[in-house]
């Protein structure tokens, strides 16, 4: 990209606090639940310039994401690429969609990404799961496994003890974050790799924490 005069700078750090504005907005419109970055792609090695639900442990200043490098190489790259799946760095599932910002040059100036935090709305689809299930005899009760468990089944172990109860992982209390890691433990859980690390990440706890649950 190529260095601007000063008066399409200064329309373009206009582009960009308009859409900082859009960025807090939307965020504070969905408190805990989706993450909203605004990057701006004429800096990319500080690129985040706000960042609203922070729910990825970034801060204003980090460089800028694989896409928003690829938006800089490419005026041609996609303006919206929406709905893709995603991972916080916690493990936990999310659905993303970035927006392209150009300027009047065409180039990309800016990014307003969205990051869905999927794992919130679990409960409610176990919840919903379980009412229209049938032919459960005991739902309550995991089947018998020998083998090591997979960190998919981990999560989804610590999802549904928790959308019993009406919360997220996060949100149960510490007697029902105690109670889950024991029955885990019971059930073989910790015989798989980084299993304390996974459990730890989802309760929001730390690995002794985790350890002391399970003793």
């Amino acid at each position: 990209m190529e260095h601007p005069d000063p008066e399409e700078r200064d329309e373009d750090e206009h582009l960009i606090r308009e859409a900082e504005k859009i960025a807090v907005a939307l965020g504070r419109m969905f408190p805990g639940l989706c993450e909203v970055v605004l990057h701006d792609l004429r800096d990319p090695d500080h690129a985040i310039r706000a960042i609203e639900n922070n729910l990825s442990g970034r801060q204003v200043g980090d460089a800028a994401t694989e896409l928003g490098l690829a938006r800089i190489a490419d005026p041609r790259y996609p303006g919206v690429v929406q709905n893709y799946p995603n991972r916080f760095p916690d493990g936990r599932p999310a659905k993303s969609t970035s927006i392209g910002v150009k300027n009047r040059a065409g180039d990309y100036v800016a990014a307003l990404c969205l990051n869905l935090d999927v794992s919130v709305l679990s409960p409610v689809a176990l919840t919903l799961g379980r009412l229209v299930a049938t032919g459960t005899e005991h739902p309550d009760e995991p089947p018998e496994s020998l083998g090591d468990r997979t960190a998919r089944e981990l999560r989804a172990a610590v999802e549904s003890h928790a959308a019993r109860r009406g919360a997220t992982p996060r949100s149960l209390s510490r007697d029902d974050k105690r109670e889950l890691v024991r029955r885990l433990h019971q059930d073989g859980y910790f015989a798989s790799r980084d299993a304390a690390r996974t459990i730890a990440d989802l309760l929001g706890v730390s690995r002794a924490t985790v350890y002391n649950y399970a003793g």
